[in-house]
């Protein structure tokens, strides 16, 4: 049986403050439900026993010395994208990967705002997949349905808060893969601005479509750790403007214009819309239109966005391969992903990364007349495990696509998007929805998607205990 659940990120930082709890009591329970959870999630790649503990030792002396940072002794996750300085970073393959010299610098911002890092959560070979599973790990499952994915490729970190083992974590996403696994556990999963939290050492990955963001049972747990992990490398290619947003929970975000977007972008692999998630997405409109939004059912003007995706993506995979230290233990998907990025990585790869203003432009556009898309998050509900791992290389892709051809083009757009829950489909599987905005939008998304929380209090159900 689990030991316990862990409390949420605010509520962990308030009763540390408060003197309530001590950081080491909080790891020690950090560290028991991840090994309890273990046999049936899978969940984490690398667990950080030792350190955490002695971290946890040092919160605590700051804070009886009357020590004040934002997460100060609070335990957090991250993805194994990430470097955590002396962690190996394999990112889901396998092989013997060196250990990272320094933090990566979301984690230096985590640690700058006190948080103790347990570990660093299961993904999919190279973030590829809405699945997270492979020969270097095993199969991370769903918390409501072991049988099924939790998503991906933040599958780990999903699994991780929705069962209740850490009150957050970073993932990452570069076509859905923090606002999938968050679809597909009922969690809020902001993706930010593209620049929004660094991805340093890497200034640019995958061309530039993958962001770091956050997952959470609500949306001011969401918010609060993606400003701990907010701000720029000197060295960033990418650094907007600096940007708080938890304090936008709670605010009002006044009457707003929604489009209902239930058409797929453009992609080669047909995508069908999963009746019951287009009812339970419909059904959050009608919500929010009872909340006095004016919601209108339109699509933004994709065109053939997916021409601009399809180079960056495999570029960056082809990158990534280059640096395995044995590309023979790669899955033959991702080998094969890669020969078609090297392919790609000259004039259509130059073509799709100059298309991007144009496209920002035009769609751009359509945010004169809304202020806010609500969309699917997903076309179906969490498949089984195994069945796209089984596949082959154009079937996984198809089979993918179809599932999710909903979340890739604000990657192309490097705008932001938050992830709520949209309730169930099927046997209990939990599905969900996109708040989309334009550029710098976070501020508003956060203010709607708490608005919406504090109607549907979708975080007050739990799943069942993992464990028992």
């Amino acid at each position: 049986m689990m030991p316990d659940r862990s409390p949420g990120l605010a509520e962990s930082a308030r009763a540390l403050a408060a003197g309530e709890v001590t950081s080491r009591t909080l790891v020690e329970r950090t560290l028991a439900r991840i090994e309890a959870g273990r046999p049936v999630l899978n969940a984490f790649r690398i667990v950080c026993a030792e350190a955490a503990l002695a971290e946890a030792d040092a919160a605590d002396r700051e804070l009886a010395a009357g020590g004040r940072r934002p997460l100060l002794g609070v335990p957090v996750a991250v993805k194994d994208d990430t470097d955590v300085a002396g962690e190996p970073t394999a990112f889901g393959c396998a092989g013997d990967f060196p250990p990272a010299t320094e933090d990566g610098e979301a984690v230096r911002r985590l640690r700058a705002a006190g948080a103790v890092i347990v570990g660093k959560t299961n993904t999919c070979e190279l973030g590829q997949w809405p699945f997270t599973e492979g020969r270097a790990f095993g199969d991370t499952r769903n918390p409501w349905h072991p049988g099924h994915t939790p998503g991906g490729s933040s599958g780990g970190s999903a699994a991780a808060v929705a069962a209740g083992l850490v009150p957050a974590a970073l993932g990452s996403d570069g076509a859905g893969s923090v606002r999938i696994p968050a679809a597909w556990t009922r969690l809020i999963g902001i993706k930010p601005q593209r620049g929004r939290i660094s991805t340093w050492p890497r200034p640019d990955p995958f061309q530039g479509i993958t962001v770091n963001g956050t997952l959470a049972r609500t949306v001011a747990d969401a918010a609060l750790l993606l400003d701990a992990a907010s701000g720029s490398h000197a060295r960033d290619v990418h650094r907007p403007p600096a940007l708080t947003v938890a304090d936008a929970v709670g605010r009002d975000p006044g009457r707003l214009r929604v489009a209902l977007s239930l058409k797929p972008p453009f992609t080669a692999v047909p995508a069908r819309l999963h009746p019951q998630i287009r009812a339970r997405v419909t059904e959050l409109a009608g919500q929010l239109a009872a909340l006095g939004h004016e919601v209108t059912e339109d699509d933004p003007p994709y065109g053939q966005i997916g021409l601009a995706f399809v180079p960056r993506a495999t570029a960056g995979i082809a990158e990534l391969v280059a640096e395995a230290p044995d590309p023979a233990l790669l899955d033959p998907r991702t080998r094969g992903a890669a020969r078609l990025g090297r392919l790609l990585g000259g004039a259509p790869l130059r073509a799709a990364r100059r298309a991007e203003v144009a496209l920002q432009g035009r769609i751009g556009a359509f945010f004169r007349s809304y202020d806010v898309i609500l969309a699917p998050t997903t076309a179906a509900p969490p498949p089984r495990i195994g069945a796209l791992y089984g596949l082959g290389g154009a079937a996984t892709d198809r089979a993918a696509i179809g599932a999710c051809p909903y979340a890739w083009p604000w990657n192309v757009l490097g705008w932001p998007g938050v992830n709520v829950p949209a309730g169930f489909a099927g046997d209990g599987l939990p599905v969900g929805a996109q708040l989309l905005g334009p550029a710098g939008g976070e501020r508003l998304l956060v203010s709607l998607a708490a608005q919406l929380e504090a109607e549907l209090r979708w975080h007050e159900r739990w799943p069942p205990d993992p464990a028992g």
